[in-house]
Formats: structure tokens, sequence, C-alpha cells
């Protein structure tokens, strides 16, 4: 992750992709660490199945955490990794509709 980006933004990696987010100073540390997480599985799950398509990773990846998430308040531990869950699900919804308006163009390409 370089730190080349403006003050609110903040350049990831996942899966050996790069990607630029929006992200309040404040938030920086936690996004790290959910970003260095979500890569792990990433890295995980490509290795487990030997698949190469990142959509496929990063939605598999989703349901593993999701279901770490669960698992753990099921049982009334406490959240995965001691991240704030909260604060995740918000940074995941922004990555989302960033992507979406990104990703929006390729689309009409296929």
């Amino acid at each position: 992750m370089a730190d080349q980006s403006p003050p609110n933004h903040l350049d990831i990696t996942l899966l050996g992709k790069e990607y630029r987010i929006a992200c309040p100073p404040e938030e920086r540390e936690a996004l790290v660490a959910a970003v260095s997480y979500v890569d792990e599985k990433m890295h995980e799950i490509s290795d487990r199945t030997k698949s190469n398509i990142a959509e496929r990773i990063a939605v598999m990846a989703a349901l593993n955490i999701a279901h770490e998430f669960l698992s753990s308040k099921a049982k009334g531990g406490e959240p995965v990794g001691g991240l704030d869950f909260g604060a995740v699900r918000r940074r995941i919804s922004d990555m989302e509709a960033q992507l979406d308006v990104m990703l929006a163009p390729q689309e009409k390409l296929f």
C-alpha cells in the first residue's frame, strides 16, 4: 500500500490489484487492518481453490468472513480480529458503491 494518495483516500492492494478508496484519516488504521485481513483471506482461497477469477475469490472471501463474524456473534464472542465491524461494514458499502461506479463502463464492453 502506497502513501501517495490524497489525505482522504487510501491506496490499497487486494489480491495483487490496486485500488484507491475514500478514507477519512481517523479510519485509516482500521481500514488498513481490514484490507490486510481480506487480502489474507483472498490469498488463502486462491491458493486452496487454484482459482484466478478475482470476482469468485472476492465473493468466497466475503462469505467466509461473514460466516466467521456471524459464528462469533452467535457464540457471544468478540468480533473476528478485534475489528469494529460496524465501521468495516460502512467502509465495505462505500467501497462497493465506488466499485460499481468505476466498473459500470467496463460492463458495457461485455
